[in-house]
């Protein structure tokens, strides 16, 4: 639930008739732009974009994506690159300790016509080795320009396989659920793939085409729920595949979302959450403020004061008028967190009745004991579900020290080898 941040328009519309601006002057409205908005001068901002991008990203909306990313940080020397008559700046940002890319297209009358922030693209994983017991192919979830990046792990030998589809935590995740030097679903899909297990990965839209939610149009099942079920269809008509034996596992946010995702696809044999909120989302989230800023420090400063009061009046905003002036946790749409807090994880897992594998780190700081105990009181007695924690485990199922905060994630480590061997054998007993 490590939101880093919400992406804006790209719109790269090419003009034959018109010429290209100078590389200079290219530059130089990308450094304009990029000023006026770390200054906070929205307006001036506003000022600079081609009417369509007025319209799409005024400059409440340019303001709302701004604020959403993390602290000012630094930048990088731009990089240059042409689309017909647009030349588009590709600017590398810094800003707590993410690495992000502002892309910004200027056209050929030196008009910005597009803008993109989102984390910059990780090094490619080091392909399997030669031996590996399984092999690794790209492949796509769903059809045609909306179409998502993906990877399928497959088992070598004689299928069909059972599978599973991976379904990220909150923010703009790509297939390998990077988080700084580490990456989850890399680790989970190749070890349960050498165990005999078929993994689908894919980009998280929100990183691959955040341009797909122009106009703030995102709610938690366009960023979730629907790409998830076309992964499982996807993954399903693939040679190879057991179409009998398909599994969800999701992690954090995508826990949550989990039981959705298999009933909206109703032909799942199973459910894995980890790291699963076992509790209102907003409430968590107040909770995870409050217990970070107290791990900082900071909870009892005029700033941490300040912080705290302004998010509870955001949540109750959510919950109540909806006023634009106050505004939702993160700077993120009203209805985005309205879709948030309509979800029960819970008794959206009652209903969908199926077996579930529930896996919890003891040293997670964001979904915690209380969210524990909450799926041990619905569920310790249900004979299809299976209940497992680890210590000295992590939000990201790595081991790590007790009451490490969010810059742990920065420390190389891999998925704890057991509780992958916990998955891939509840799977493979499945009936």
């Amino acid at each position: 639930m490590k939101r880093l941040l919400i992406a804006s328009i790209l719109t790269l519309a090419t003009s034959p008739a018109l010429s290209q601006v100078a590389p200079d002057a290219a530059r130089a409205t990308a450094t304009r732009l990029l000023d006026h908005l770390d200054r906070g001068e929205y307006t001036q901002a506003e000022a600079m974009l081609d009417t369509r991008m007025k319209q799409l990203v005024p400059a409440a909306r340019l303001e709302q994506v701004w604020k959403s990313l993390p602290a000012t940080g630094s930048r990088g020397e731009a990089r240059l690159r042409t689309d017909g008559a647009t030349q588009v700046l590709i600017v590398p940002l810094t800003r707590g300790g993410a690495r992000l890319d502002a892309s910004i297209a200027v056209d050929g009358e030196g008009r910005v016509s597009g803008l993109l922030v989102r984390p910059s693209a990780p090094e490619a994983a080091p392909p399997p080795a030669a031996d590996a017991a399984f092999v690794e192919t790209d492949t796509k979830v769903g059809d045609g320009e909306r179409a998502l990046p993906a990877t399928l792990s497959l088992p070598k030998g004689k299928g069909p396989f059972p599978a599973v589809v991976l379904v990220h935590g909150s923010g703009a995740h790509d297939r390998d659920e990077t988080i700084g030097p580490n990456r989850p679903f890399l680790d989970i899909a190749r070890g349960l793939a050498a165990q005999g297990i078929a993994v689908l990965r894919y980009d998280k839209r929100t990183n691959a085409r955040p341009q797909d939610y122009a106009g703030n149009r995102i709610d938690i099942d366009s960023e979730t729920t629907d790409d998830a079920v076309a992964a499982l269809a996807s993954l399903r008509a693939m040679p190879g595949i057991d179409p009998k034996r398909m599994f969800v596992l999701g992690h954090s946010q995508g826990a949550m979302m989990a039981p959705r995702i298999a009933m909206r696809d109703g032909h799942t044999a199973g459910i894995v959450l980890l790291a699963g909120p076992g509790r209102n989302m907003l409430d968590i989230l107040a909770e995870q403020n409050v217990r970070l800023l107290g791990m900082q420090g900071t909870q009892d400063t005029p700033q941490g004061i300040a912080h705290l009061d302004k998010l509870k009046a955001q949540i109750a905003n959510v919950r109540g008028k909806g006023d634009a002036a106050i505004g939702a946790p993160m700077n993120l749409p009203v209805d985005y967190w309205r879709s948030i807090d309509a979800v029960d994880p819970i008794a959206e897992a009652r209903k969908a009745g199926e077996p579930m594998l529930v896996l919890q780190g003891g040293h997670d700081i964001q979904v915690v004991d209380a969210d524990w105990q909450a799926w041990k009181a619905a569920f310790g007695d249900d004979a299809k579900v299976t209940m497992k924690r680890y210590p000295t485990l992590n939000h990201l199922a790595i081991d790590s020290p007790a009451n490490a905060g969010l810059e742990s994630y920065q420390t190389p480590g891999h998925v704890d080898a057991g509780l992958i061997d916990d998955i891939a054998h509840w799977i493979k007993s499945r009936p």
